[in-house]
């Protein structure tokens, strides 16, 4: 039976904290065409094994990636513990396909935990549920195996338990032995592959043994294809804490049959994949990212936006100065996006509006002729309103102007035309205590 009361209690981090950061890293940095390489060019165990001899991330630099986290304004993140190639980045006693076997010798995921912990940022876990290195993961007739068309494969015989056993014995040691893990990022259910088929029970709560208050996505029972029990008002007790759209941000957010808002998280690339790809250049811009940020929160959702490391553990320069772009804004307007959800008052014309308890913020995307309209806010409600960039007063505005909309609270930005940050202009209206 799913536990409600402690559901709210564990929930409470991830709802206030909103932004976070996915990393996809892996032996697929090397060919660099993405994660699902093996996948999509039906590369083959001994043909993909080059890869694992030659990982050796020179670079590699865990505390560098916590502070660009740390300074984009990124309060979790997300790393591949395993991706589908079955490669590990921890030193797994039940595999020599890790990290610490190739001229690494490293364990990737101790030392991400500790760089991240050490600046304060919550540290979460990706743990695919496929494995396409495992020797009985099914191959042939699987819509994703790399052996899928195999004909090799097509009588070979596996014994799907024994992969349930190693998958759930791997997840036991990242549970057991790595300290405090706040968030278990599963990927992913398809086809028959989802629920009970993963011992989807038994595996929640193992985890919830060693690990309490790990927040669990709702990959288990369905991927981004789809979103699980957990709008169904009564959710199954492998449900998971949040439902996880991939490349989208749902057109009004998400609720479940009763009307109820449903905690979800999109997750975004900064470019077209989530793994490094040295060809794919088409990043979008941080004032893009920014907004949609703000869209997230103003729908009730988190956004957990990825970055994906090249061969020698790098962050791509591109997606570093995205990060600094998104951190400057952040420093200033970051109370509109922590401890924020939507609002009732719907989306104006000109941006978002995000709100906290006793407080509306107005995120204003587009400059205006005129005046500011704080559509839906009387003026006997208001106890102050700011510039949250610097704190400044804004005073409402009454004259012969505004007085022909006597429902409408006004307010100016100056003389100047142009908004005092072209990106998003917060304002901050306090409301007098009710």
């Amino acid at each position: 039976m799913f536990d409600w009361e402690a559901y709210h209690r564990r929930m409470q981090w991830y709802l206030h904290d909103r932004f976070g950061m996915f990393i996809h890293w892996g032996l697929y940095a090397i060919p660099a065409r993405g994660e699902w390489v093996r996948s999509t060019e039906q590369i083959s165990v001994e043909d993909y094994q080059p890869y694992f001899d030659e990982f050796n991330p020179v670079d590699f630099d865990p505390k560098k990636w916590a502070r660009a986290a740390k300074e984009a304004g990124m309060k979790y993140a997300v790393l591949t513990a395993k991706h589908h190639d079955g490669f590990c980045l921890f030193d797994s006693r039940l595999t020599d396909y890790k990290s610490t076997n190739t001229p690494c010798g490293r364990d990737l995921v101790r030392e991400y935990l500790e760089a991240f912990r050490a600046e304060g940022i919550k540290v979460g876990l990706y743990y695919s549920l496929l494995d396409w290195h495992h020797p009985d993961y099914p191959h042939y007739g699987d819509r994703q195996h790399p052996m899928r068309f195999n004909e090799a494969f097509k009588d070979y015989s596996y014994q799907f338990d024994r992969y349930l056993d190693y998958m759930h014995g791997q997840v036991e040691e990242l549970c057991r032995d790595y300290g405090k893990i706040d968030l278990f990022w599963f990927d992913f259910s398809y086809d028959g592959m989802r629920g009970e088929k993963w011992r989807a029970t038994e595996l929640v709560r193992m985890i919830r043994r060693y690990q309490p208050d790990v927040l669990i996505d709702n990959r288990l029972e369905a991927s981004g294809e789809g979103f699980g029990s957990m709008l169904s008002g009564n959710p199954e007790e492998y449900s998971g804490d949040f439902v996880s759209p991939e490349q989208i941000i749902p057109p009004e957010g998400i609720r479940d049959v009763n009307g109820k808002p449903v905690a979800w998280e999109s997750c975004i690339t900064m470019n077209n994949h989530w793994g490094y790809c040295a060809a794919d250049k088409h990043f979008k811009p941080a004032d893009m990212l920014i907004k949609k940020l703000v869209e997230c929160v103003s729908k009730n959702g988190n956004l957990l936006l990825n970055v994906g490391p090249d061969a020698k553990g790098n962050i791509p320069e591109e997606s570093l100065a995205i990060l600094s772009r998104i951190g400057e804004w952040m420093k200033r307007n970051s109370a509109s996006i922590y401890g924020c959800g939507g609002s009732t008052l719907g989306k104006p014309d000109y941006g978002r509006i995000t709100a906290a308890p006793g407080k509306l913020y107005f995120h204003v995307m587009e400059p205006l002729v005129g005046y500011v309209p704080l559509m839906g806010v009387r003026a006997d409600e208001v106890a102050q309103i700011r510039l949250l960039r610097d704190g400044s007063e804004l005073k409402i505005v009454n004259n012969w102007i505004t007085d022909n909309y006597p429902d409408v609270t006004f307010i100016s930005f100056g003389e100047s035309p142009l908004l005092p940050d072209p990106i998003d202009t917060v304002v901050e209206v306090r409301l007098k205590d009710r």
